[in-house]
Order: C-alpha cells, then structure tokens, then sequence
C-alpha cells in the first residue's frame, strides 16, 4: 500500500476484501442525564414493563424477519430483556424511589457487573445487555431506538462492539464488511458475518478511526489499510473478485482436486434456512442447532411442535445427509422452563447434555420428537449431542438414539472427548468437532474476549493437534469426523481441516461455495503438508503463513 498508509491488524474472521468509508453507530443514550426520582412507584413499574414488553416485539419481529443464528440470537435478546431477575431488580428500585429509566440502567448495571465477573461465556451477554438498556430507555423517553445507520453507499461498519439486534439484520451490499474493536473470533458479531458473507475483524485496534474514513479490509490477514494506495487497493479488489467467482461457480460435490472426498454441509436453524442452503451447493445438514424451537418459549415445546421443526429441515433434505444436534442450552443460552440454578462459572456448568440430569425427559422428548420427523418424511437423521466429556456419557446417549432407530454421534468440544476419542467412538458412529468451545476449553480463554482473542483463535496449534487426534481416531474406527465449528468457514483453514483427516466440513450456508471451491483447487497432499506446517507452528499468525506457503497462496 502507499507509504503513507497506516496499517492496524485485528483478527481475522471472515475472508474477504472490502473498500469502502468507514460508518459508526450513532451514539447511546447520555445515562448522566435520565429523569431523577419518581413517587408513583407503580406507575413507574407499569411504564417499565410496557417499554420492556416494546422492545421485545420489535426484537420478535426482527427474528421473524431474519433466518438462522440471527433469529436465534434475537430470540435470546428477547430472553433477556424480560428476565425475571432484571424485572425484579428494576422493581426494587422503582420501590426505593427511582424512576423507571433510572431503574432500568441501575438494574442492567448490576447485571453487567455480575456477568464481567463470572467471565466466561456470559461475559457476551455485557454487550447484549448495554444494547437492550439503551433501547428500553430510549422507549421510556420517547425518543428513536438506537442501533447502526443504514448507509447511502456500501460502506464499513466500524464499532468496539457491535449488538446482536443491530448485526442480525444487515444488508451485505450496504454494509460490505464489520470491524470491532472488541470481542473474539465466536462473537454473534463474528457468526452472523458469517451468515452474511462480509468480512470480517475483531479485537482490532480502530477506536480513534474517524467515520468518513476510507479504509481497505482484509478478512484474511486480519488488516485494515487506512487510505489505501487506490492502484493497489483495486487489484486486491479484482483478485478477491475472481474468488468469489469461483465460490458462485462452485456447485459440488465436495472434494479436493485430486478426487479426495470431503463433504461440504451446511450449519442451519430452522426450515427457511435449510431451503435456502438447500439452493446452493451444500450437499446436505452437518449442524441443525435445535435451540430455534425452544427459545423465547415459557414451556418447553410438546413433542408434535418439535417435530413439525425438525420435519422442515428434513424435507428441505430430503434424502441427504442431516445431522442434529439435541438442545444446547444453558450458559448463555438460558431456557425458562429448563432447570437452571445460578452458576459462578456457567461456561463450565449445566450445558448441553448436562441439562438431561437436572430436567428428567428433556433428551427423551427431544429425541422422540427427532424420531417422529424422521418416520413422518421417511428420513434417517444423525443425532449428536453436545458438551460430552466421557465414554460413559457418550455411550448412555448412543443407547437412547439407538432404541428409536437413530444414528448416534456426539459432539467433541470438550479436551477430553479428543484425548478418548477411541473410546467415545466405540459407543457412536462419528463425531463432529465444534471448534468454537474446543478453542476455548483447550486454552482457558473466554472466546469472546478481545484480549484473548489470539488464544481462542481456532488456527491454535494445540486447538489442531487435537483436531488431527480425533480425525485420526475416526479413520483407524473406520467412522467419519466432520467440524461443524465456524473454524470449517476459514477456507484456508478448511483446507488444513482436510489435511487432518477431517472428513466432512459444515458451515454457514453462505460460505459453502467459498470452502468448497478452495478446496477443490488444491489436492490431498497439499492440504497434508499444510497441516503439516501448521501444527508444527509456534502461533496462529505462523500457522496461516505455513499453511499459506504450503497452498501456493
């Protein structure tokens, strides 16, 4: 770039190259100036739950609009905004003489603090819980909702952190790429960039570039180019160009140039999203995440309702390859109905399968409601389920899927589940690594920590010495390993992923033909030594140069 361009370099999320004037939210609400005390303290607490009642069908009806993880996300924003434990926060003020708005900062204000402390996965929900007070106030006062503006031209969204109701409905050819200063490589700012096919950086430091500015963004390095050379800046433009001319062209099946195998799969939600994925190039389901029909629900769904949501997803299939991954809740996914007692470290508590424990016939009715949608659409699903630590656990969840006919697997997130992936696949036919706890358990770094943000970088040399374990397991049983984690969205990294012996990679449905492309251009001993050179690696940035090198990129 020109001599004069200044160069600041963040994580890397999402591949890409955008060029564009950088745009910013538009500032929150001043707490320093809210109205001050209140005397009818139940007219007060009447205010408060209209404007919280407000909010929530705003962020309902954005998720009804929106498809997949984003739904998702909004359903837990929706969640939060009614907790329990906030509404009676906010009473006890409004009872000590506080008005409502005053009660609703005082009241997320404690929630923020509890939740930094715990650390770990709830420390996301700071930035949820910042975003939701600024809205329920900005409803208290009569004034416009805040969030992100919509720019004339395509532009990029720079922020320290950007909320999930504002990332969840993005329009890519407006907003061409997303730079924070904050969080890490799994943020919802992260995984909903991957929905939308923009690039993407975090933990990057732009806190003092101005709006206005133009700046060129490498998804792949992790760069932002303030002021480009506008020479240099267009052949980058070009070339990124040709590679998503190559994804758009790319129609499967998955597999490397040579003819080795690999299916390319996509991450859905819900039906919409499967028949969209099932437009493209995917060849079938490698994560349905079923936490879409129970969240935003005061009672758990009955069995009729799930399976009308899983037969979606298996019809849009119809005859392919769908895998399921029972409920994964707990931590920063709470359910109402579900059993949950207050956690001093949730990221390491009652998640996933160890909700089973605590809510007897939870798994069960999930599993017959999988079990009625695959005998209603004539379909043979997978069944994976989540957080599974040992063989034992692994084998009383293999008995369960098997006594209605089901294909058991488990998920590998845990470090342990790789070091006896042996043993785990005694008792399932295959497993499926989810690389975004896998980072974080192996380095003991909250994934959505800026600071640790290198740490959980899922191109970790231990993170793929544990992925290279597992794959090899799953090829000495003679049973497929896939990675449904974002980390199979990286097409560089996907490519490594192959060379490990990974046998499947699922994704969002808009990175299909990005990963699916790559790795078709390079064949099975260039991905072999490209991961070679990657576990040999000292750091993450080393990892992608050898890999790099060894791809002839």
């Amino acid at each position: 770039m020109a001599t004069n361009a200044q160069v600041r370099t963040g994580t890397p999320v999402v591949q890409g190259i955008a060029l564009g004037p950088v745009v910013r939210p538009a500032p929150g609400i001043d707490l320093g100036e809210l109205p001050g005390p209140r005397t009818d303290a139940e007219g007060e607490k009447q205010r408060y739950a209209d404007a919280v009642a407000a909010v929530s069908e705003r962020l309902r009806a954005r998720a009804r609009a929106a498809t997949g993880v984003a739904a998702e996300v909004l359903l837990a924003q929706v969640a939060l905004v009614g907790d329990k434990g906030l509404r009676k926060s906010a009473a006890r003020l409004i009872d000590a003489g506080a008005g409502a708005e005053q009660a609703m900062d005082g009241a997320a204000g404690q929630f923020v603090e509890m939740f930094t402390k715990l650390g770990g996965l709830m420390a996301e929900r700071t930035t949820d819980l910042c975003d939701l007070r600024s809205r329920v106030i900005a409803e208290l006062l009569g004034r416009p909702e805040p969030g992100v503006p919509s720019p004339d031209v395509p532009s990029v969204l720079m922020a320290d952190d950007l909320a999930p109701a504002d990332t969840a409905t993005l329009d890519p050819a407006t907003t061409i790429a997303l730079v924070t200063r904050l969080g890490g490589p799994t943020s919802h700012t992260a995984i909903i960039a991957r929905q939308l096919g923009v690039p993407c950086i975090v933990a990057a430091p732009v806190g003092d570039i101005p709006a206005g500015t133009t700046v060129l963004v490498d998804g792949g390095s992790g760069t932002i180019t303030i002021d480009p050379d506008p020479a240099e800046a267009q052949a980058l433009i070009a070339r990124d160009r040709a590679t998503r001319a190559a994804a758009a062209a790319f129609t499967g099946p998955g597999g490397t140039q040579d003819g080795h195998r690999v299916q390319v799969l996509a991450n859905v939600q819900d039906g919409p999203s499967a028949e969209r994925a099932r437009r493209g190039a995917a060849e079938g389901v490698g994560l349905f995440r079923s936490e879409l029909a129970f969240l935003g629900r005061d009672h758990e769904p009955t069995v009729e309702q799930q399976s009308e949501v899983y037969g979606a997803v298996l019809r849009a299939f119809e005859g392919r390859k769908v895998v399921i991954r029972t409920l994964d809740a707990g931590s920063d996914k709470p359910m109402k109905f579900a059993n949950l007692a207050h956690e001093d470290n949730p990221a390491l508590g009652v998640r996933g399968s160890r909700l089973a424990v605590a809510n007897p016939g939870l798994m069960s009715r999930q599993l017959d409601a999988i079990a009625d949608a695959a005998a209603r659409t004539a379909q043979s699903p997978w069944v994976m389920a989540p957080m599974i630590a040992t063989a034992a656990e692994a084998a009383d969840f293999a008995r369960q899927v098997r006594e209605r006919s089901l294909t058991p697997g488990v998920m590998v997130e845990i470090p342990s589940a790789a070091l006896r992936a042996r043993e785990l696949l005694q008792h399932v036919d295959f497993l499926s690594i989810g690389t975004n706890d896998l980072s974080q358990y192996t380095m003991a770094a909250d994934r959505l920590s800026a600071d640790l943000a290198e740490l959980t970088d899922p191109w970790q040399p231990a993170v793929l010495q544990l992925i290279e374990m597992t794959a090899r397991a799953g090829a000495e049983a003679g049973k497929p390993v896939g990675v449904c984690g974002e980390a199979a969205a990286d097409a560089m990294l996907a490519c490594v992923l192959v060379g490990l012996g990974v046998t499947s990679l699922s994704m969002a449905a808009s990175a299909v033909g990005t990963v699916g492309a790559a790795v078709a251009g390079v064949s099975l001993e260039q991905c072999r030594r490209a991961a070679g050179a990657a576990l040999e690696a000292a750091s993450p940035a080393a990892a992608r140069a050898g890999a790099a090198e060894a791809l002839g990129r």
